[in-house]
């Protein structure tokens, strides 16, 4: 059975990349399977900059260069090919590329062989982000693999993952034979000195200076004391920072006129080596600033080792060093270390039985044993078939739609309408009002309360549309934007915000929850009409169709709408037949923005007119938008950095949260013309682009918020929540609730 496994990987200096090394190695030694024992398949990460100057071993079959998303793509489809029976993943947020390591869950996404993650962070204060990515991989993941109990109570309380699914194993420790304190201290000349040691990647947040604060009180009982502080500094602290940190440990070392006493070795050591140091070491200490660490190989390391550890009580510490394995002392207190140091230097038995109590355990967690945890697990799941492999008749599975509010819009709605941006879930008020947002926002509000009845949608619905009431020109166009202080900032608006308000005014005259609003509607439609044939772009004439079919079904005796609906119609129908060729069929020569609008207004005027030709265009156009945007399995829409032109590359991101509701909107209406099942399975698929159903696999509604991120970008979201997207997010929602009742009719025939 072959094994891939995910993660850095030596020569590249990295924890992560020795621990994925030492878990091959251990899984190998519990198992006579040869496949596992000669062919290991290791998809290493490269970090930036680094990209081709690793010369690894031949068993890293495959390397993802960290900032290149097609990588991950490439690397699940080398796994998927290599007969790899299992895939075992080595997480840290900071080894994968995009907006904290979302890179990472589009390949996931792809794996067709049961997959194990360890986590080496877990977050208690996770971004919504950081939260998001460990919940996407929680959900492909067979098994969790944590070191901590810690680690398990935050993943069952603050990520929500099931507890069957998380497992916890310790962090493994090497075993080194024949290794002797006394022998190794006579190797590296250190037989007349106390050593301390702290190695691993220097950065602020190690404290190291809480040690030389309390070496200066220690040395004047013990002047033989020798402080070793072995590790290069951080990768990334070196980039922004230099070596301002070492220079300051420096400082303190000559201030306290410890030269004698502080020993930097600015290097990353083999393992042999660093197992040697432990060994000569009388005392560890991991002096780290605050709890918020999970795990600490370096700690387990020194327990492993049998070394008598001193550390802060940050969580790993506190359970590993439990019953007696070490001591604890609190965060900065160099006066309470100090004491530690001198109480356990002036007796050798206390000395002695932390050494003792640290090794016994380090036995239980020697690399072998932790091996063959492992393997016991892949081999628990060898037949598992993978959620997407199940047959589910379910067409909308209701377990994975959010319950309904709309607290972010009422958060974004003054007594003038809806602010049309936000700062993350903040209104930002700088940028005032707009009629789009205003206009999508009576239509979601009509939705809500004809849906569910919701009280705070029928209290906002009059401000929306008192809004599109002062925004309107007495030509029957409006104007569309308002700064905070009430000023018009344009004389008339796009016809865009034009067809989206009679959208939403045909659509409140056909839903209104009483006379005053639905009268209203109708005075500001009528002043509208003498408009509708003025309109030149097809995108604001489409939004017009369906404001205009919606008044219809609440005036069908108006022939004289019917035949402007016509007129409309056919424009769009003539726009087809310029651009249509064997290989697009499509409106225009290139898709940009909102295109699934196109052929649901179509389908909105077929509803009522019945036209064949009009179908036609509509299922062709619908086909045709369909194989661009969901030949991954999803919903990919295009993106805005460059669009698709006719004969060109389409863009990927930004995808925005409009064309998304479009989408949805189209499917629902396409069952409802057509009949076809196949339509509610894709408008399900399209609103589960909100969800993370979608390129980088990350959600963008937010379950704390109750808003949507304003985007889909190449390296994350965009989290700011504004109008636009929460309310594409929220009809959508509605959309889908809506959908339920034909799902039902259907599957009850």
């Amino acid at each position: 059975m072959k094994i891939a496994f995910v993660g850095t990987y030596p020569p590249r200096q990295c924890g992560i990349g020795t621990f994925t090394n030492n878990l091959i190695k251990a899984i190998v030694a519990n198992t006579e399977d040869k496949e596992i024992k000669n062919h290991a398949n290791v998809i290493a990460l490269n970090n930036p900059g680094f990209e081709n100057e690793y010369d690894y071993p031949e068993e890293v079959k495959f390397s993802i260069r960290q900032e290149h998303q097609r990588d991950y793509i490439n690397a699940a489809r080398y796994i998927n090919l290599s007969d790899s029976k299992a895939c075992i993943l080595n997480h840290e947020f900071g080894i994968f590329g995009g907006e904290c390591g979302l890179y990472i869950l589009p390949m996931l996404h792809r794996l067709e062989v049961p997959l194990i993650v360890t986590f080496h962070t877990i977050l208690k204060e996770p971004s919504f982000v950081q939260k998001n990515i460990v919940q996407e991989i929680s959900s492909v993941a067979q098994k969790i693999v944590v070191m901590s109990n810690k680690a398990v109570f935050f993943l069952k309380t603050i990520y929500e993952v099931p507890e069957e699914k998380i497992v916890l194993i310790e962090h493994g420790v090497p075993y080194f034979e024949g290794l002797s304190h006394n022998e190794v201290k006579k190797k590296y000349n250190f037989e007349n000195r106390k050593v301390l040691l702290t190695f691993g990647l220097l950065s602020r947040n190690k404290g190291l200076e809480t040690v030389l604060h309390a070496l200066n009180k220690v040395v004047k009982k013990h002047p033989d004391i020798l402080y070793i502080i072995l590790g290069k500094t951080h990768p990334e602290v070196l980039k922004h920072s230099g070596e301002e940190y070492r220079d300051y440990l420096n400082m303190l070392k000559n201030k306290y006129n410890l030269q004698n006493n502080v020993h930097f070795l600015r290097t990353f050591v083999s393992e042999e080596v660093l197992f040697e140091y432990l060994t000569a070491s009388d005392i560890y200490v991991t002096p780290y600033l605050n709890e918020a660490q999970i795990t600490s190989g370096t700690l387990s390391y020194a327990v492993g080792a049998g070394t008598a550890v001193l550390s802060t009580p940050y969580w790993h510490a506190q359970e590993l060093l439990a019953e007696g394995r070490g001591r604890l002392f609190d965060f900065k207190d160099h006066e309470g270390l100090a004491e530690i140091i001198n109480e356990i230097l002036d007796n050798p038995e206390k000395l002695n039985e932390l050494r003792k109590k640290a090794y016994d355990y380090g036995k239980k967690i020697r690399w072998p044993i932790i091996g063959k945890e492992y393997l016991d697990l892949i081999y628990s799941f060898k037949d598992v078939i993978k959620p997407s492999e199940i047959d589910k008749k379910q067409i909308i599975d209701t377990s994975l739609i959010p319950k309904f509010k709309i607290d972010h819009v009422e958060r974004l709605t003054d007594d003038t309408g809806i602010v049309q941006h936000a700062k993350y879930g903040v209104p930002n008020l700088k940028e005032g009002y707009c009629l789009d947002d205003n206009s999508r926002a009576l239509l979601m509000a009509t939705m809500a309360y004809w849906r569910t009845k919701n009280p705070v949608a029928l209290r906002v619905m009059p401000i929306y549309l008192s809004y599109i009431h002062y925004m309107q020109n007495n030509n029957g166009n409006f104007k569309n934007f308002l700064s905070f202080s009430r000023q018009f900032l344009d004389e008339e608006g796009s016809e865009d915000s034009f067809g989206r308000t009679i959208w939403a005014l045909g659509y409140l005259i056909y839903r209104a929850p009483n006379g005053s609003y639905r009268e209203l509607a109708k005075d500001l439609f009528a002043n509208s009409i003498k408009y509708f044939e003025k309109l030149e772009h097809i995108r604001g004439i489409a939004n017009t169709i369906i404001g205009i079919s919606y008044y219809l079904k609440n005036n069908s005796s108006d022939e004289n709408m019917m035949n402007v609906m016509k007129k409309l119609t056919n424009v769009l129908v003539q726009k087809f037949v310029e651009n249509n060729t064997d290989d697009w069929q499509w409106f225009e020569n290139e898709l940009t923005y909102d295109n699934a609008i196109l052929p649901l207004s179509l389908l909105h005027s077929v509803e009522l007119t019945g036209d064949e030709k009009v179908n036609n265009v509509a299922i062709t156009t619908i086909d045709f938008l369909e194989k661009i945007t969901m030949d991954k399995g999803f919903l990919s829409i295009i993106g805005s950095n460059g669009w698709y032109p006719k004969g060109g590359e389409r863009a990927v991101f930004d995808q925005q949260a409009i064309d998304v509701m479009a989408s949805v909107r189209l499917f629902f209406q396409a069952y409802k013309v057509t009949k076809d099942i196949k339509y509610i399975e894709k408008m399900f698929l399209s609103y589960k682009w909100f969800l993370g159903e979608n390129e980088l696999r990350i959600p963008l509604y937010d379950y704390e918020t109750t808003g949507c991120c304003d985007g889909l970008q190449s390296d994350g979201v965009n989290r700011n929540q504004g109008a636009e997207s929460t309310l594409a997010y929220l009809i959508s929602h509605l959309t889908v609730l809506n959908a339920l009742e034909f799902e039902f009719e259907y599957q009850n025939k």
